[in-house]
């Protein structure tokens, strides 16, 4: 059992609406944090009802922090689409969008994969999948979007990560059971075994959860009427072993929800 107590996040996760399928809402992990605010950060996202996208250098030539990617591509909610390579444009795992590649290989050991823009009709708007499920790749193939990561929690919720010393701010994308995703976010640096047993002991009802970044590139801004936010995280085990990171670091990848436009 870890330090803190697991029954201390039976509390509700007061949600407040951005846009029709789109709520943003925060869950208090720890209330003696070494560094950042002790909170989780989530935005829940109704793909039925809300529109995705991806923003990529490798389309566009430019890198762009969370902050500047929301701008450029009108989104209202912009976290890391995924860790990246030396390059500063592919993404670590697969990445396929239409008709874009971005990377073409799959990383064998990264088994979450997130698939949007169904290409058969009657499917879900969007699913994250584990590669490892027996129907996995007649899945896979509905849809032109994919994102491969690591994977954080599988199946209906277990939790596949150990102890092992290591921590950082993280960036996560996790679906729960009424099938929403959610793009999460905490500054606070934690070993992820110990974040993702947080994460299953609270009232989020998390099903599977891939990660999406860790450290100061970490990143989450939300654009919403009465909401302005740009997180940015900073602590990384091995990296960045401190908590002085201010400011967004500029992404080549980042998955985004476009914002409403106004009527009239």
């Amino acid at each position: 059992m870890w330090a803190w107590s697991l029954s201390a996040l039976a509390q509700a996760v007061a949600f407040q609406p951005l846009q029709p399928g789109v709520e943003y809402g925060t869950l208090t992990l720890t209330k003696r944090p070494e560094a950042g605010d002790g909170k989780l950060h989530v935005v829940r996202v109704d793909p039925a009802l809300a529109e995705l996208d991806l923003g990529l250098a490798s389309q566009t030539g430019q890198l762009r922090t969370a902050a500047q990617w929301a701008h450029a591509k009108d989104f209202s909610v912009v976290i890391n689409a995924g860790m990246y390579e030396t390059d500063y444009r592919s993404n670590v795992g697969r990445l396929v969008h239409g008709e874009h590649v971005n990377q073409r290989p799959w990383k064998k050991s990264y088994q979450s994969v997130l698939v949007f823009g169904p290409l058969t009709p009657g499917l879900p708007r969007a699913q994250l999948l584990d590669r490892d499920a027996p129907d996995f790749e007649a899945q896979v193939k509905g849809y032109r979007t994919v994102v491969q990561n690591l994977r954080l929690v599988k199946g209906t919720g277990e939790n596949v990560w150990k102890p092992n010393k290591r921590r950082w701010s993280e960036a996560f994308v996790a679906v729960d059971d009424a099938g929403r995703l959610l793009f999460a976010f905490t500054r606070t640096p934690f070993e992820m075994a110990a974040l993702m047993d947080l994460v299953l002991a609270s009232d989020l009802h998390v099903l599977r959860a891939m990660h999406v970044e860790g450290g100061p590139e970490a990143s989450l801004t939300i654009r919403a009427e009465g909401v302005n936010v740009d997180l940015a995280g900073s602590y990384e085990t091995g990296f960045f072993p401190r908590d002085d990171n201010r400011q967004q670091w500029e992404l080549p990848n980042v998955l985004g929800v476009r914002a409403v436009k106004p009527k009239g």
